[in-house]
């Protein structure tokens, strides 16, 4: 599918908003807190599956290729460090907010919290497993999934809960104003179009 220039300019915004968000951080255990997830669930939310997945995709390559966008620099061994997999999980949760917000007639708090939160559980079903294969095989530490779990997950799902329903507020605040713009796509019954 061809993509226009605007779309090509949005992806790019957003793998940079990713991008900077890496290196809003703060330090904690094995997985530090950033804002990564905010840019990546806006993305979904305001590019819709399609470009988001996009946005993510070009964020992750661009680490991949030596640029240091990730948290601790980037380049092909990236995939060796632990945390690589919520990278991964970046990719997934701005396709499946983006793909549950194109579904959407109204966009409520409630309705836009109902797809943001599927994203963010991809976030954690791919980083947490990857987290704990690259620890416990690959830098062979003494770990079982539950210390995983304690690393990558329990210290940081109160916080993306919270994270999660500050975007659903402020996407409602936002895609009305897209919307009367003309810069969002809604539904239609004969599919997804844009107003």
């Amino acid at each position: 599918m061809k993509i226009t220039t605007r779309e090509l300019i949005l992806v790019s915004l957003f793998a940079a908003l990713t991008a900077i968000g890496a290196f809003i951080q703060i330090p904690i255990t094995v997985v530090p807190v950033t804002l990564q997830y905010v840019f990546c669930a806006f993305s979904g939310v305001f590019l819709g599956a399609r470009l988001g997945l996009y946005s993510q995709l070009l964020y992750v390559a661009i680490g991949l290729c030596g640029v240091p966008v990730f948290t601790k620099g980037g380049g092909p061994s990236y995939v060796l460090i632990p945390t690589f997999g919520y990278l991964l999980g970046y990719i997934l949760c701005a396709l499946i907010i983006g793909y549950l917000i194109e579904k959407q007639d109204e966009f409520s708090f409630f309705n836009i919290l109902k797809c943001v939160l599927p994203g963010l559980a991809a976030v954690y079903i791919v980083g947490v497993p990857y987290l704990y294969m690259i620890l416990h095989y690959y830098l062979k530490k003494p770990i079982d999934f539950s210390d995983a779990m304690t690393f990558g997950f329990y210290p940081f799902i109160i916080k993306d809960l919270v994270i999660s329903i500050v975007i659903a507020i402020a996407a409602t605040r936002v895609i009305p104003v897209l919307k009367r713009a003309g810069y969002f796509k809604v539904r239609s019954k004969t599919g997804v179009k844009e107003i």
